[in-house]
């Protein structure tokens, strides 16, 4: 490792991870000013670009262009530390918006840019903790794509940084403002379902392409910044794979657990107020396309919610997720004594609730729940490939609608945090085969 004296901003990340990072942004000269100008009811709000990735490019960017108009929001900059990525920003946004944006070779010259008033961070996936961390201690909002983060020292620095700074941040957990997710929490929470009993996740797929980037043969290390790539993960050759192809690989992604689950984790968390699992056990492995990854191609996860001082009471979640073989798709299932909830058909329905027949048996009385259709719930995509969907759509106005009121987003950081705990439960259990659960006291994992 280099010397931190000599790289202000590796000494940055460490004091980030330590909670003292707020005195490393002055030493580092971020000014008073640098940290973000005061907004006007009419001032136009300037964006910057955070990693022009092909995420940004296909779903970000019109998400963010439905409502820039509206709420006069801008694209101003992008900071991108491979040429050919920022060349390819600064063409992009000129003719989908009509603007000419500014070009900076990394996070330090975007943030000396005075004029910038918030970022849409787009990454690879270990970044977005860190990354998340530099915009909110240089005075900027955010809008970070989840994973929040893939270790718990990463999610412990951007929860205090987030806390302590006061600034707007919403996770890209995009199923927070989606209306047939908010039905779905309204009348859960309602009682009318009834306690939750089982939920069965799982996100299936079969792309040998998933994950990996053609782009990776054009790229040259000359081009790039491997060193600021790899912030606080250990320093290792130059390798074009993991800078492009990340989520195949830890520890630059968990791959599996915190690209997808994460997503549908998190309307756990949401839907009970449960924190994070009182424990996971995970198994998985590379099964079909070894192609050199280290990252699961095939996961399925078990885990034990509830309260954590009444063991009585609790449910399961299993979730399933493979890339050879796409039978069952997306789905998201939530049962209850009484019936079910299908979120991919936004359906409610009595499938598999107590009947007359059975309860009888017993001596008991039936539980079936009355069908219906989730209020408000226009069909919402929920599959595995997404584009400048509604879900997203609606998730980015409502960060922009944020910024101008100053309110908490639909995906507080806290809520990434929570799907961060079980993203990291999920693949500490999978590595190491043993139970996982979380000392909530230390706000750590702990093996069984």
């Amino acid at each position: 490792m280099e010397n931190n004296n000599n790289n202000p901003r590796r000494a940055f990340l460490k004091k980030a991870a330590m909670g003292t990072v707020g005195l490393a942004a002055m030493n580092m000269g971020f000014s008073a000013k640098s940290y973000g100008r005061i907004l006007g009811a009419n001032d136009r709000v300037q964006v910057g670009i955070v990693g022009f990735s092909n995420r940004f490019r296909s779903s970000l960017v019109p998400s963010f262009m439905n409502h820039a108009k509206d709420l006069n929001f801008e694209f101003a900059a992008v900071s991108d530390i491979w040429n050919r990525r920022r060349d390819a920003a600064e063409a992009y946004i000129k003719s989908k918006a009509g603007v000419k944006i500014k070009k900076h070779r990394n996070n330090d010259e975007l943030y000396d840019n005075k004029d910038i008033d918030a970022v849409i961070i787009s990454t690879a996936d270990f970044q977005h903790a860190l990354m998340g961390v530099e915009a909110v201690r240089a005075g900027r909002d955010a809008y970070i794509e989840k994973p929040m983060a893939e270790t718990m020292e990463d999610a412990r620095a951007l929860l205090k940084a987030v806390e302590e700074t006061k600034k707007i941040v919403q996770i890209g957990s995009q199923r927070r403002s989606a209306p047939n997710y908010i039905a779905a929490n309204d009348y859960i929470r309602s009682g009318k379902f009834g306690d939750i009993t089982m939920v069965e996740m799982c996100w299936n797929v079969n792309q040998p392409g998933r994950w990996r980037v053609p782009e990776v043969k054009d790229l040259r290390q000359e081009d790039t910044d491997w060193d600021r790539y790899l912030m606080n993960r250990p320093k290792v050759a130059w390798d074009p794979r993991k800078y492009l192809e990340f989520r195949l690989f830890w520890p630059y992604s968990s791959g599996i657990p915190g690209q997808w689950m994460a997503h549908q984790i998190d309307t756990v968390h949401w839907f009970t107020g449960l924190d994070h699992p009182r424990s996971v056990a995970a198994n998985g492995g590379i099964y079909v396309w070894k192609d050199g990854r280290t990252n699961a191609d095939t996961l399925t996860a078990v885990m034990d919610y509830g309260p954590q001082n009444d063991m009585t009471k609790g449910f399961q979640v299993i979730f399933t997720s493979r890339f050879h073989n796409s039978a069952g798709g997306t789905k998201e299932l939530y049962f209850s004594n009484g019936g079910m909830i299908n979120l991919d058909t936004n359906k409610i329905s009595s499938e598999g609730g107590l009947t007359k027949k059975m309860a009888d048996e017993m001596g008991m009385k039936p539980n079936l729940l009355e069908s219906a259709t989730l209020p408000n719930a226009a069909k919402m995509e929920t599959g595995a490939n997404t584009g400048g969907d509604p879900m997203t759509s609606l998730h980015m106005r409502n960060w922009m609608e944020c910024v101008r009121s100053r309110k908490t987003p639909n995906a507080s950081v806290k809520a990434g945090y929570n799907h961060s705990i079980a993203n990291i439960m999920t693949r500490t259990a999978m590595e190491t085969g043993k139970k996982v659960t979380f000392d909530d006291t230390k706000q750590d994992v702990v093996v069984s």
